[in-house]
């Protein structure tokens, strides 16, 4: 089995849904964020500066105070494991930040692994004997402490994400699992995020013969237009194409299956998006390749009327 790389996993998460992701957890904080004056500065800060500390800081984010020019940084560092000089790293990060940009730093450390129990510390100190000459204070979030229950009403596809990581005992992790994707089912989201979200939930929700039938029996209960939507994201959708080329022995059949899927979920979207359309659009929507398709479900996001979609498909068909 591959390894999971869980700092690129989540850095890539927190990423593509940092507003979802502070809204969530910190919403004060997320009511002075100028939502619409984002810039990620997830570079090297550290170049030529203290070079036994350099490293890329997991997401650094720098907005503007809402309703204001000023501006301030958020740094979100993604921990694995608890490190002993980690305050003085991040001292060091939060200092080169603001020497660099000139802007307060708001630090937040997120201990994703859900083995870590005890609470870890959220200062740092420079003391000289008892006196205390600096004070670092940082927010930590620990999933490993989170109770996965008392999330699962948010309406807030981060929620459905993270909460494959909290405290859940293995008994639990085809309920978990089921309402994880039941959550992402009701998220107004791109293709690319509602699927990030889905593989996400499927890396650490792994479950074995047993807890898939549980789950599978606990899924046919649920209510029919919520199933269809979660049939669409659950990444075992993907697998199930690749059973179906084994079975006819040819590639060809996990292109079948993904096509399929891919199709059920534009339809559905169009549907929502410009009412229902004509038996020949579908036509030359099924004529469509499966890349063709993937390009489709991106593009018909910004689709307000039946035309755009017309204009769309010939021009692919010219």
């Amino acid at each position: 089995m591959m390894k999971l790389n869980h700092d690129a996993r989540f850095k890539e998460l927190i990423s593509n849904l940092f507003i979802k992701f502070i809204a969530l957890f910190f919403p004060d904080l997320q009511k002075q964020i100028d939502d619409k004056a984002l810039e990620f500065l997830d570079k090297e800060f550290f170049t030529g500066i203290l070079s036994d500390y350099r490293r890329e800081a997991d997401i650094v984010v720098k907005t503007r105070f809402r309703g204001a020019d000023a501006y301030f940084i958020v740094l979100v560092e993604g921990q694995g494991r608890p490190e002993a000089d980690f305050g003085q790293r991040l001292f060091f990060y939060v200092a080169l930040l603001h020497l660099r940009e000139k802007v307060p730093v708001y630090p937040i450390i997120v201990f994703y692994n859900p083995r870590i129990k005890k609470p870890q510390p959220d200062t740092y100190q420079i003391k000289v004997g008892e006196e205390v000459i600096l004070e670092l204070r940082y927010h930590v979030l620990q999933l490993g402490q989170l109770n996965w229950r008392d999330f699962v009403r948010h309406d807030n596809p981060v929620a459905a994400a993270l909460m494959a990581r909290m405290n859940i005992r293995r008994e639990e992790m085809p309920y978990v699992k089921l309402e994880c994707l039941k959550l992402l089912a009701k998220a107004k989201l791109n293709r690319k995020r509602m699927r990030l979200i889905a593989e996400y939930v499927d890396a650490y929700l792994q479950l074995d013969l047993e807890e898939e039938k549980i789950f599978q029996q606990e899924f046919a209960k649920t209510e029919r237009r919520q199933k269809e939507v979660v049939m669409e994201y659950v990444t075992t959708w993907e697998r199930r194409g690749i059973a179906i080329g084994l079975e006819q022995g040819m590639e060809k059949g996990k292109e079948i299956g993904l096509k399929e899927g891919e199709l059920r979920l534009i339809f559905r979207q169009l549907k929502q998006l410009i009412g229902a359309i004509s038996p020949d659009t579908k036509k030359r929507i099924k004529n469509l390749s499966l890349p063709q398709l993937e390009q489709l479900s991106d593009a018909l996001l910004k689709f307000s009327s039946k035309d755009d979609l017309l204009a769309w498909l010939k021009k692919q068909e010219s």
